[in-house]
């Protein structure tokens, strides 16, 4: 008869011993090896989440309880309600944008044979440090366009298609015969004469400023019947020469425009030669000459890229730069998983590149495009060290966002533990959302 401890199998029992887990493994080996990771992140992740949430509920000195002041005080105060904003702004623009350059860089080298080197570079960015490329653009937005690059690149556009005045600072001497005209203008206190050479002395220009092609000023020879005249830098380098009289070491102002007015109207105009000189015909003749705005209108120096109305903007594009090939990466490696014969059945049932793409490409990657966007949202919450490092002090203000109010509320002049303790705590708060809809997404794909 089989014995009722063998549960009618004819085997013995195994011998009772220490429990296992699930996986085999003793669960007090299991205990063991998991024990200094969790020492570790109980000193790392827990303990100064809970000391900081139990830190924001007191005062500057640590001492007194404040129960809620220092939340009251993150919705109340305009530096801080500032970083909030900006905060959003990083949230809602800098991880669309990057998630959607990496999905074209992706798609659109797909198919060139330099594809890859392509992404090798635009990769290479993730490689360098945020202070580096902090640095790096910080340079790049430099007011001067001699050292920033965009502003040599927008100044050069700009200057292709508006051409820029050679003598900006360009004004009359003292006993000139010309006088401010208005708008800027200069124009000479008395009407001209044909046959009776003009003198338009004009000073202020450095003399490293110059046009290149500018020579040795010369005096305008009579013609018959046409009024002519020079128009020069009437000043001596080294000291020497006489007021309103052209001097040996004198040089013209060559391209510099002269308009002939009369009752208001302009009825000729011309430029000045290299030397200074220059001719106009009958027409000018009882005109007064005037030397139009245009001639002395200040150099465009670009776009003030840190300053505070583009300061957040250009910080933003500073980390898609960097994180761009990023999301490049990722994207295409969703990509080499998309069914190739589905994308060709949609092309001979008629649908063009575009459609495919809409349709089919992009539905495929949405696991994949949602995993780019929720880390670089996350990543986003806690940017500091490019803002940090980009704003310069008189843009800190409004570039400011909550990882770095943290900091200067935490260890800048007149630092508050309180108040940053409770900003590092709303910063929990902004990413926890975050993660939980990350972790049912990775659930979901789990179950399928």
């Amino acid at each position: 008869m089989t014995s009722a401890a063998t549960g009618g199998t004819g085997k013995p029992a195994p011998p009772a011993g220490p429990r296992k887990s699930v996986t085999g493994t003793r669960k007090t080996v299991a205990v063991g090896f998991l024990l200094p990771a969790l020492v570790l992140l109980g000193a790392l992740v827990v303990y100064p989440i809970g000391y900081s949430l139990y830190r924001s509920f007191f005062d500057q000195s640590g001492e007194s309880f404040a129960a809620f002041d220092n939340y009251t005080e993150l919705f109340t105060d305009d530096t801080i309600l500032t970083a909030v904003k900006n905060n959003l702004i990083w949230v809602v623009v800098a991880p669309a944008v990057a998630t959607a350059l990496g999905l074209i860089f992706a798609v659109l080298t797909e198919r060139v044979r330099w594809g890859t080197a392509f992404k090798l570079i635009v990769f290479m960015p993730m490689a360098i440090s945020m202070l580096a490329a902090g640095i790096i653009f910080r340079l790049v937005y430099e007011q001067d366009p001699d050292r920033g690059v965009a502003n040599a690149v927008w100044v050069g556009v700009h200057d292709t298609f508006a051409e820029a005045s050679a003598f900006p600072k360009a004004h009359p001497g003292r006993d000139s015969a010309l006088e401010p005209g208005g708008g800027g203008a200069f124009i000479t206190k008395t009407p001209v004469k044909a046959g009776e050479p003009v003198v338009l002395p004009l000073v202020g220009v450095p003399p490293n400023q110059l046009p290149d092609n500018a020579e040795a000023a010369k005096p305008a020879q009579p013609e018959p019947g046409k009024v002519t005249g020079t128009a020069w830098q009437d000043f001596t380098r080294g000291g020497g020469g006489e007021t309103n009289r052209i001097d040996p070491k004198e040089v013209g102002y060559p391209g510099i425009r002269i308009e002939a007015v009369k009752d208001g109207r302009v009825v000729e105009s011309t430029r000045a030669g290299p030397d200074g000189t220059f001719t106009l015909s009958e027409k000018a003749d009882g005109a007064q000459l005037r030397f139009p705005a245009s001639n002395f209108r200040e150099p465009y120096n670009g776009v003030d890229w840190l300053g505070p109305s583009l300061i957040t903007p250009a910080i933003i594009g500073s980390y898609v730069w960097m994180w761009a090939g990023f999301a490049m990466v990722l994207i295409a490696a969703g990509l080499a998983s998309v069914p190739r014969d589905l994308l060709e059945a949609a092309r001979v049932d008629g649908a063009n590149e575009w459609q495919v793409f809409r349709r089919i490409t992009v539905p495929l990657l949405a696991p994949v495009l949602a995993v780019v966007l929720v880390t670089l949202m996350i990543n986003v919450l806690k940017i500091f060290d490019l803002v940090f490092i980009i704003a310069p002090g008189s843009s800190q203000d409004d570039a400011n966002v909550l990882a770095l109010q943290l900091y200067r509320s935490s260890f800048g002049t007149d630092a508050d533990l309180g108040v940053g303790s409770a900003i590092a705590v709303l910063l929990l708060l902004l990413v926890i959302p975050v993660m939980l809809l990350n972790i049912r997404r990775m659930r979901r794909e789990a179950r399928r």
